[in-house]
């Protein structure tokens, strides 16, 4: 039977596979606007026109569209024309990291009149993680945020994003989005137990399935242990990880992968494995597992493995006191102690983790590897593959195509490692692209903590000291887990004033699926638990909470104490904490919204602050150079994933150079565009990769008008910068013009910047919400949500806001339902977003932001880091709110619907 398919008014005549779905089909003809996000019609992410009726296409089979029509995001467009619904999603920025945007064009073209009215019913099936859904409201209701540009007036104004264009048109390109001739498919088999030893695998009938080319089991896998966390330096992680092992340590770890012509070939590969455990006890409560007798996670030797205590599970610990707490609490008029848990939480960035690796010649005629990652760290990644495969950094190039979200979770090396052996053992492209279920229990997760904390204070409202024990959760392997650990405690305690301070933590292994670097780093599980005891020493001393704080927290100039003391390079090189209470005092003042006819009410606020980058330096290279045309080539490391520091480099360098940022072009993510970067990770976007930037265009700017001057024979003085020229006494010379002049004289208009993360600044954030809830049912309504962020000079507001309104998006995803579930085994049993519970657009309150009016001493023109930090407030001020309304202070995460009620019932 003839199969014939219009696609985008194409017609292709190829008869889909049995089974196969209409997503599938359409990027495997090289439409690639159609993502894959979920594999189960969760998301919407693959949304497509069939004969104008939107169909989710990871559901719809392929064959069903026999002679129909399908439209992909790439066919909405007509004659060169933006359909209406991409302009306004250009025009409003409706987005961030973009993959779920040719999802929602897709349904939005597709609405009628009435269901435009109802956006919460119409976008059901679609799910945001970055921008919090009110730009995506803004592009459906046509309000356009985006500025036009103009020369040298860039930092400070909502200018567009470079990539926006290709993201409503479906240009942008992704991990996946690309096609690679000759190219295999690696499916992974994974461990059914939490801790067993692998004492045999049978190969022999996978590799009879047909298309099936390569098995690779722990006997192919290099010796060398390593760490998947990704860090300038190596050594804040233990090496623990081995790329296949003998010892699998949680249910989920890789056993073995195998290598075929087509994904379905490789699964079935994986099934015709036979694999014989020697099952082995497992602990899953990272408290049991420091008991005496506790089954060994890693029996390693502590020195070369980085392990703080590997007999009782603890992989790393922090112990500091300032003072003395037992003074302190015998100082105090008040005490309050209690112990709250949070759980783990999943990054769920709509692109899941994933890598392709083939092998090119080089200019000079040899052979190297390219690795094309869904990483934000491609720099780190190259190093740590070249150590463990023994390759020189010449042979081994790693890049990002535009990312779809990262959160700390594409902070590791968890699919290059093992796609890259698979490529030097074949000489063959290969790729891995995980599904959306092991993301869950293949990938990693936000730690879950236990923090006791007992804070005193005297009568007068001041504290006298604050104690903390805290046990993180990091899972069968220690990627970031003393690191998050040592952050936890840091910011949130040295925030207030207290001349006693103690804390003791503890990061500790179990059989679970590991944790590992996630929005705001430990932060926020610890200030969930300080900022909520915050609130209860006010009410024991009848004291209004925000007066309570703004009498404790630390001032302009002042020392920043943590349990370890000072750190040397952290300074507040700008102070905007008064005026984020300042923001939340006036909120409480204003008129409120009435709640529900018996509906209990109640406001709550919470604070933090947060370093503007990672401890031990995070290193950033840029390179800035004149081009032929008279326009700019910008090359940075640094990872674009939604972060919306490619559009915040070019007003930088817009800015220094007099130009528009339309005049300047970006390369970035590649191991060969710039001699290092760090990483897209600690919020160092702008505030490091962004002043490596400033520098080199500052070099430039000084290149150019001193050529210019040599040129024309004026003083440098005389020479200035415009677009597209530099004008000088005697009129303008274009740059073409000086760029032809530059390459006569041999001489290259091109400069370079450098800043290695040192020192640092902090930044502030506020969050307050007025509640109403149920109490009969226990749900909860947000009646009103503020947010102040201590941003020192914003760099483009648009954008920041929403990533303030991402990061409180995520933050009440976890506060209200996220929740990674194991059972009894070990086993993830939410392995799917149906099960997990992500944010939709019902589920969000707008927020109103402020930024206040300060200027960093450090960051680049003023600027500090804004990224992670939004989220560390959430959870707290909700807490203190649905305390406020119900007079029960809740102590676990999430505060589900029905744990509200069960509280409630009980009380009564």
């Amino acid at each position: 039977m003839s199969f014939e398919i219009h696609v985008n008014e194409q017609q292709f005549d190829a008869a889909p596979r049995p089974g196969q779905c209409l997503r599938t089909y359409l990027r495997e003809r090289g439409w690639f606007g159609v993502k894959k996000g979920c594999d189960a019609g969760d998301c919407g992410a693959c949304t497509v026109h069939v004969d104008g009726k939107p169909v989710h296409s990871c559901l719809y089979p392929a064959v069903r569209a026999a002679g129909r029509s399908v439209t992909t995001v790439e066919g909405l467009a007509t004659d060169g024309e933006l359909h209406p619904v991409q302009q306004k999603f250009l025009d409003a920025q409706g987005f961030q990291c973009g993959f779920c945007t040719a999802g929602y064009l897709m349904t939005t073209a597709a609405l009628d009149d009435d269901q435009l009215t109802d956006l919460p019913r119409a976008f059901k099936g679609n799910l945001c993680r970055c921008t919090g859904y009110r730009a995506i409201e803004d592009a459906v209701r046509g309000v356009k945020n985006v500025e036009e540009p103009c020369a040298g007036a860039a930092v400070g104004r909502n200018l567009p994003a470079p990539a926006g264009p290709d993201v409503v048109t479906g240009r942008a390109r992704y991990t996946f989005d690309i096609e690679v001739p000759g190219l295999l498919h690696m499916k992974l088999l994974r461990s059914p137990h939490a801790h067993a030893r692998i004492t045999a695998v049978d190969t022999a009938a996978a590799l009879r399935v047909p298309g099936v080319r390569l098995v690779l089991t722990h006997h192919d896998a290099p010796e060398r242990h390593y760490s998947s966390a990704r860090h300038e330096h190596p050594t804040e992680d233990p090496d623990d990880t081995r790329l296949l092992d003998s010892t699998v340590r949680y249910v989920g770890q890789r056993v073995a992968a195998v290598v075929a012509d087509s994904e379905a070939a490789a699964e079935e590969g994986c099934r015709r494995l036979e694999v014989t455990y020697e099952v082995l006890p497992a602990v899953l409560d990272p408290e049991e597992a420091m008991l005496p007798g506790a089954p060994v996670v890693h029996a390693k030797d502590a020195r070369t493995a980085r392990i703080s205590r590997p007999q009782d599970n603890v992989v790393g610990e922090v112990h500091g006191e300032i003072g003395s707490v037992a003074a302190g609490f015998a100082e105090a008029d008040v005490v309050y102690e209690e112990t709250f848990r949070t759980q783990r939480v999943q990054h769920a960035s709509l692109e899941t983790h994933g890598a392709v690796a083939w092998f090119e010649e080089t200019e000079e005629g040899t052979e190297r590897i390219v690795v094309r990652s869904s990483t934000q760290t491609p720099f780190l990644t190259r190093r740590a593959l070249c150590a463990l495969f023994d390759l020189p950094m010449e042979k081994v190039r790693v890049l990002a195509g535009r990312v779809g979200g990262g959160f700390g979770g594409k902070q590791e090396m968890i699919v290059e490692d093992i796609v890259v052996l698979a490529a030097m053992r074949l000489k063959q492209p290969v790729k891995l692209e995980y599904t959306r279920a092991e993301q869950f229990f293949g990938a990693t997760t936000r730690h879950p903590f236990t923090v006791r904390v007992k804070a005193g204070a005297r009568k007068d409202g001041t504290l006298s000291a604050i104690e903390l024990r805290v046990v993180s959760n990091t899972g069968a392997y220690g990627n970031h887990g003393p690191a998050v650990m040592f952050h936890s405690v840091g910011e949130s305690m040295a925030v207030y004033r207290a001349p006693h301070k103690k804390a003791d933590g503890y990061s500790v292994y179990t059989h679970a699926v590991p944790a590992g670097a996630f929005r705001g780093y430990g932060l926020g599980q610890v200030v969930f638990a300080m900022e909520s005891v915050m609130d209860e020493l006010a009410r024991l001393l009848g004291m209004d909470p925000l007066t309570f704080r703004e009498r404790n927290i630390i001032g302009p100039g002042e020392a920043m104490v943590g349990p370890g003391g000072e750190e040397e390079d952290l300074h507040i090189a700008s102070y905007g904490l008064d005026q984020c209470l300042g923001i939340v005092r006036t909120a409480q003042r204003e008129p409120a919204e009435a709640a529900p006819r018996g509906w209990l009410v109640g406001e709550g606020t919470a604070l933090s602050m947060i370093a503007t980058g990672p401890p031990g330096g995070h290193i950033a290279d840029a390179r800035i150079g004149l081009k032929p045309d008279g326009t700019y080539d910008l090359a940075v490391g640094t990872a674009e994933f939604g972060n919306g520091t490619t559009t915040v480099h070019r007003q930088i360098a817009a800015g220094e150079l007099g130009t528009t940022v339309d005049l300047i072009s970006v390369r970035q993510s590649d191991t060969d565009v710039v001699k290092h970067d760090t990483g897209a990770f600690g919020s160092t976007g702008t505030v490091v990769a962004g002043k490596a930037t400033l520098r080199a265009s500052q070099a430039l700017a000084k290149r150019i008008t001193g050529f210019a001057a040599a040129h024309l024979g004026a003083g440098r003085e005389d020479c200035r910068l415009v677009e597209g020229a530099v004008e000088h006494r005697g009129g303008r010379v274009p740059l073409k013009e000086l760029y032809a002049a530059s390459k006569a004289a041999g001489q290259d208009l091109v400069a370079d910047g450098h800043f290695g993360g040192t020192p640092r600044s902090v930044a502030f954030n506020a969050q307050w919400f007025r509640l109403a809830v149920d109490p009969g049912t226990g749900e909860i309504r947000v009646l009103r949500s503020v947010h102040a962020a201590d941003a020192g000079k914003v760099m483009n507001p648009m954008q920041c806001r929403g990533q303030v309104e991402g990061g409180i998006a995520q933050a009440l995803g976890a506060t209200l339902f996220e929740n990674v579930r194991l059972d009894g085994r070990g086993k993830v049993t939410t392995a799917a977003f149906r099960q997990y519970r992500l944010p939709q657009y019902a589920d969000i309150p707008r927020t109103e932001v402020h930024f206040m009016e300060t200027s960093d001493a450090i960051g680049p023109l003023g600027a500090k880091s804004m990224s992670e930090s939004p989220f560390n407030p959430v959870a707290p001020a909700f807490a203190n709110a649905l305390r406020d309304a119900t007079g029960i202070r809740f102590t676990e995460l999430p505060l589900t619907r029905d744990r509200v009620w069960l509280a409630l019932d009980r009380r009564k």
